[in-house]
């Protein structure tokens, strides 16, 4: 599968946790994330990440460009619900590319697990 990670600043940590937790099964799977997340995951939890541009210079939407293009097939977007972010729009559009093309979308940690651990148990079907 092509897995997407995304983590707003103050959500960043909290990635990095949750991917170090599922590296296991996340190395059996292409990933590909915003710049900073993806950087991150790189050097703190050794997973194989493409690094797009971060989310507010258009990493958000290369990821939907992707997703619509049918090369992304699961999303983790851990948002930050209590800071104002100035690409909202492009947030926005990405969530609702998810529904459109009906794929998985995780906004918090406990609905990322959810999907990881169905994942490790059904292997690549989402």
């Amino acid at each position: 599968m092509k897995i997407a990670l995304i983590a707003h600043d103050h959500k960043k940590d909290d990635m990095v946790a949750l991917a170090t937790a599922f590296a296991p099964l996340l190395r059996q799977h292409t990933l590909v994330g915003t710049g900073t997340t993806g950087g991150r995951l790189q050097a703190e939890a050794g997973l194989p990440v493409e690094c797009l541009l971060s989310g507010p210079l258009g990493g958000d939407l290369q990821i939907g460009a992707r997703l619509a293009m049918g090369e992304v097939n699961l999303v983790i977007f851990l948002r930050d619900p209590m800071t104002a972010q100035p690409h909202e729009p492009d947030i926005n559009a990405l969530v609702r590319a998810c529904d459109v093309h009906n794929v998985p979308c995780a906004t918090n940690v406990a609905s990322a697990r959810i999907l990881l651990q169905h994942l490790a148990a059904t292997g690549s079907r989402a």
